[in-house]
């Protein structure tokens, strides 16, 4: 069993489509900027990293050895399954590239990107929703299946949905 084999195959933690900062501490500033990666200031001024991460190419961190603490320090739901040995590679892998063709599929139902920098497509698939237009039935049922996918392998469980912010997972 490789668990790199696992990150090496998804980069869905630096894409964007999970989340759209990675928290810095400040003494990891000067790398990050010296990186060429998009530190910005949260509320309160808190530093991070924009997603989709600028290091990630091909779906490979290309700054893995010198990555901040914030990435270092993250496991998804499926790696901690994967390393548990609760779910083989093959299987978990067969998650990841699901998660890639949803995504993808979700891709081709969005108006195009027209960002000098390309949007992680669940970012443009929520703010599609929220527009004036909408998504299109079938487009919105598409986004809300990746939901609940992403939640269930990625983040750890169903977050959104389940319960009230403040209350327990």
């Amino acid at each position: 069993m490789s668990l790199s084999a696992l990150c090496l195959r998804c980069g869905l933690c630096c894409d964007g489509n999970l989340f759209s900062h990675v928290a810095l501490r400040s003494d990891e500033v000067a790398s990050a900027r010296r990186h060429g990666l998009d530190v910005e200031a949260l509320v309160g001024g808190a530093p991070a990293l924009r997603q989709c991460c600028t290091a990630l190419s091909q779906r490979r961190c290309t700054l893995y050895a010198e990555r901040p603490e914030g990435c270092r320090a993250y496991g998804c739901r499926l790696f901690k399954e994967l390393a548990a040995g609760r779910v083989s590679l093959e299987d978990a892998l067969a998650v990841v590239d699901r998660a890639h063709a949803l995504l993808s599929a979700l891709n081709e139902g969005l108006p195009p990107d027209t960002d000098a920098r390309p949007s992680p497509v669940m970012e443009r698939a929520r703010f599609a929703d929220l527009s004036e237009d909408g998504l299109s039935p079938e487009t919105r049922a598409l986004r809300e299946r990746t939901e609940v996918l992403l939640d269930e392998h990625f983040h750890g469980g169903p977050r959104r949905f389940a319960h009230a912010p403040g209350e327990p997972e």
